[in-house]
């Protein structure tokens, strides 16, 4: 009798399949799975996990949906007369130049100017358009690095850059410590120390990445900051990525102050400077996929659009947003309604969080606060540790059902600071995750008062 075959090993698999540097074990992914896995509902599951991990901005959606009802042609698919100027199915449907379509390229254009309050000009055929901002930073990565080289980010960063710049490109990210004592802002001592860093380890450093507005801090960078970013990347001969995906929502002063600014009167930095903008936080469409890559680099430009055939943007997502950016009118009220409605959520937030005993940094952009919890961790006396850290995250998490994203995800250089999102969410169930966390501060200052009793 024949015996049964054993299984074939399975053939091996690449490189990058089977790297961990994917970054998706990190606590700001595990806390969205929890979140998936047990949802808050106001009737359906109310002690459910309240998602304030995701940087979303539905304030503003019901403007978007008032646009499309007043002009249904912008999201038409077909049944126009050929003179309509309606975009037919065919006309959607068929080949379409990777290099974007025109019309919507200026719209966009247009649009990244207006968010600038007129102080940055933008040629459309500098703009290279991506499935997102993830794409375009990403698309950026592999042009202006190698595997083994080094972007020098400052701390505290987006945690998904772990992801989308080292995974597939094989670059190293070496961080930029920054503190709190200055308010995060980065120094060109911190500068100079990664960059040392990078080379005492080998890496070549490709260049600086900074997010302008900041995401986690809510913050803009200061004007004399950005020179002295800029002075750096100037004397190491390196590139600068300025990803400005918040440029349109800041709410408070001081204004942003765009690389797109300076570059214009510092002929010096201009080859260097490359800008990323996306419509997912500003407009608040992040299923639509919509990312810009914009350079003031003719090779960079060139080569950027070559490789944009990787990561398109559908023909019909293009005609529709370009009908509505092209529109003057709403745009600007869009703008301007949109920075209202985010001053008075961020400061109902901030509000809420001080009553509860918790303080923030303070902010004047983008879609969270950055929560500040460190007196929760020292309780026990002694330096904090991550461990300390994530344990305070994971009874958010489990107990007081918020997901929230822990500082160290974010490779801040301080321990218990947490990034908390406050505009993907209704404002009664805002309301709700202040009341929980008002409940829990309440319990932990007892807790306390009474262990200091003994």
């Amino acid at each position: 009798m024949v015996g049964k075959l054993l299984p074939a090993a399975s053939p091996p698999l690449s490189h990058v399949a089977t790297s961990g540097s994917h970054g998706e074990d990190s606590p700001y992914f595990a806390g969205w799975r929890a979140y998936d896995d047990d949802p808050y509902d106001a009737v359906c599951n109310p002690s459910g996990v309240i998602q304030m991990g995701l940087a979303e901005n539905q304030v503003s959606f019901d403007l978007l949906e008032g646009f499309l009802r007043e002009h249904p042609e912008a999201a038409g698919w077909g049944g126009a007369a050929d003179d309509s100027g309606v975009a037919s199915f065919r006309d959607n449907a068929l080949f379409q130049d990777y290099h974007g379509l025109k019309t919507f390229r200026k719209a966009m254009a247009s649009f990244m100017e207006k968010i600038r309050g007129g102080k940055a000009r933008f040629d459309p055929d500098r703009i290279v358009l991506t499935a997102g901002a993830t794409a375009a930073n990403e698309l950026l990565t592999f042009i202006l690095a190698n595997p083994g080289d080094a972007l020098l980010i400052p701390t505290p960063y987006y945690p998904g850059f772990d992801r989308d710049l080292r995974w597939r490109t094989g670059v190293n990210i070496v961080p930029v410590h920054c503190h709190s004592a200055n308010g995060f802002q980065v120094t060109v001592a911190a500068l100079e120390a990664a960059y040392e860093e990078a080379a005492a380890a080998g890496m070549r450093v490709g260049g600086v990445l900074l997010t302008n507005p900041s995401n986690p801090l809510g913050t803009t960078m200061e004007r004399s900051v950005l020179e002295d970013v800029l002075d750096f990347v100037v004397r190491k001969n390196i590139h600068l990525i300025s990803d400005e995906i918040y440029s349109g929502s800041v709410f408070a002063t001081p204004d942003l102050v765009s690389v797109a600014e300076l570059v214009e009167s510092r002929p010096d930095v201009a080859e260097r400077a490359h800008i990323v903008y996306s419509l997912s936080k500003d407009l608040g469409l992040p299923g639509f996929r919509v990312g810009v890559v914009y350079s003031y680099n003719d090779t960079v430009v060139t080569t950027a659009r070559r490789m944009s055939s990787f990561t398109l943007v559908s023909s019909q997502t293009q005609k529709t947003l370009a009908a509505m950016l092209s529109d003057d009118a709403f745009a600007e009220e869009y703008i301007r309604t949109n920075r209202e409605r985010l001053r008075v959520r961020h400061d109902h937030m901030v509000a809420g969080l001080a009553r509860a005993g918790v303080p923030c940094l303070g902010g004047n952009a983008g879609l969270f606060v950055w929560m500040d919890m460190r007196r929760l961790l020292l309780g026990g006396g002694g330096e904090a540790t991550v461990a300390d850290e994530l344990r305070l995250w994971d009874l958010m998490l489990q107990e007081v059902k918020l997901n929230i994203s822990p500082g160290s995800s974010c490779h801040c250089s301080e321990l218990g600071w947490f990034r908390v999102c406050f505009a993907n969410m209704s404002l009664d169930t805002l309301d709700v995750a202040l009341a929980r966390m008002g409940r829990f501060m309440d319990r932990w200052n007892k807790a306390t008062t009474l262990q200091e009793k003994h």
